[in-house]
């Protein structure tokens, strides 16, 4: 048995984009918001579903689902693989658009609200050990919360090193199928209920059409090539650096040897001078 990996952006909107697993998304949503009892989302509607036509033109740095709950609130969620220049900035001007987006008038301004989820494949926060954060706007002083219409979260996948025997809460049942179901053989003990029971099923391989596993491969292979070209970059880079560092060395050396010579020759010059006194 084999699965395609959430982390591609063709693989999570096939998994957690459409009407059919639209329970997937709902059990996810709630997980990161911690949601429980009657907290819970009643129902959730998905603004623009899994559609496989409009997939014909993929893109490796970012995959949005947007949804909505029975209060109106907008949840984003999105992968991202590639890290971007600027990132925090892009995540806050693409909300920023679907916050106003929102709205056809002013009459509207009540009804204001949005929750995006980030879900990224590197570290974003290198300062704080967890892996799920959240981000709201605080007064610098109180702290108190005043402007709370828009809120972040993060999920930082290469945060996250727990082990199937580990997991305790949904998040983590979620942050480990995200990162580990692309390796998986079969479905885990831990996960072999419910709405993770559901997501497994629909990454199966074996339930793709030929059509559907041609646009997850090459999305897939864009990833790949993307990692290799970093990679690559990074080792030209490195042996640009050695090269720099052994010329740097020596013309340090050369210094070196041209002060000591100076030297030499300005202690002779001293004796001499000395000797000629005498």
């Amino acid at each position: 048995m084999k699965f395609i990996d959430p982390r591609v952006d063709f693989a999570f909107r096939k998994i957690f984009g459409s009407e059919e697993t639209k329970e997937v998304l709902k059990s996810f949503v709630e997980a990161v918001l911690s949601l429980e009892g009657d907290k819970k989302l009643k129902e959730i509607h998905i603004v623009n579903p899994y559609q496989l036509p409009k997939l014909q033109l993929l893109k490796i740095t970012i995959l949005d689902v947007k949804c909505t709950d029975h209060r109106g609130v907008t949840y984003l969620v999105e992968m991202q693989i590639k890290r971007t220049e600027a990132f925090l900035k892009r995540v806050q001007y693409n909300l920023a658009k679907s916050y106003s987006g929102q709205i056809q008038s002013g009459a509207d301004f009540p009804k204001l609200n949005q929750v995006i989820i980030t879900i990224t494949d590197f570290t974003l926060f290198p300062h704080f050990p967890h892996y799920l954060s959240c981000h709201t706007t605080g007064e610098t002083l109180t702290n108190e919360e005043y402007l709370s219409e828009i809120v972040y979260y993060f999920l930082e996948l290469s945060k996250f090193d727990k082990k199937e025997k580990e997991l305790k809460n949904s998040i983590d049942k979620w942050s480990y199928f995200l990162k580990m179901a692309g390796e998986l053989e079969e479905i885990p003990e831990a996960l072999k209920e419910g709405p993770y029971k559901t997501a497994f099923e629909t990454a199966m391989v074996s339930r793709m059409t030929k059509e559907e596993y041609e646009l997850y491969d090459s999305a897939a292979m864009q990833i790949t090539d993307h990692k290799g070209s970093l990679e690559l970059a990074r080792k030209e880079g490195r042996e640009e650096g050695r090269e720099e560092g052994r010329e740097e060395g020596k013309i340090e050396s050369a210094k070196k040897m041209l002060l000591a010579g100076i030297e030499r020759k300005e202690v002779a010059r001293i004796l001499e001078i000395g000797e000629n006194e005498f």
